[in-house]
């Protein structure tokens, strides 16, 4: 029987303590949103109220994955409903917990200062936005950013990164960017600031409904 309380799962073909990765990105993805929307209600209404609900339960979540169990966590647990149909992508479980620390020290810090404490200050507004980045780049990008910190903190080097990234390798052709991809992602930039400047006041004219 296995142990309620443990940290990863053991997979056939893995020498070490593994999750899967599409959970852990489908986690962070409802999480940024929850996260996000709070944020909105507070800078757009003023509203502290969803921002409460979601830090609490974002500090019990981190709080059951790092000293209970990942399988537990209701976000991941959501997660693995949602994402049942894909092939698991298998990543190392240590440098996962060592992110996961990270959150629960930035979410338990949001707890007692916008919680218990009931306050908001420059220094709620950074973790937020940390904790918003972090997210961000998991869901999106699938780069944990708390794992790049890991090897700075352990003499054993983390295995099985998401997309393989703490392994030395070669990029694929179709993962070259060239001069001339770099030269249009630039020209739609310039046209941005260029729009900027000529249709700003077009564009600020609020619509009129079309059906109205």
């Amino acid at each position: 029987m296995r142990k309620i309380n443990q940290f990863g799962e053991t997979v056939e073909g893995y020498t070490i303590p593994v999750l899967n990765e599409r959970e852990i990105r489908a986690a962070a993805g409802i999480l940024f949103f929850f996260t996000f929307l709070s944020l909105m209600l507070i800078l757009l209404k003023g509203n502290f109220l969803m921002i409460k609900y979601v830090i609490t339960v974002f500090m019990t979540d981190f709080i059951i994955r790092v000293f209970i169990n990942p399988k537990f966590a209701p976000t991941l647990i959501l997660s693995r409903l949602i994402v049942s149909r894909q092939n698991p992508e298998y990543v190392g479980a240590a440098q996962k917990k060592f992110a996961w620390i990270i959150g629960v020290v930035l979410s338990a810090t949001m707890f007692v200062l916008m919680v218990l404490v009931n306050s908001y200050s420059p220094i709620t507004g950074i973790i937020c936005l940390f904790c918003l980045t972090f997210l961000f780049f998991e869901s999106v990008f699938g780069i944990c950013l708390g794992c790049l910190f890991y090897n700075m903190f352990y003499k054993e080097k983390a295995q099985h990164c998401p997309g393989e990234i703490c392994e030395i390798k070669d990029k694929h052709e179709i993962q070259k960017v060239t001069f001339y991809q770099i030269l249009v992602v630039l020209a739609i930039a310039a046209m941005v600031v260029l729009l900027a400047f000529l249709c700003n006041d077009f564009f600020s004219i609020k619509p009129h409904p079309l059906f109205g």
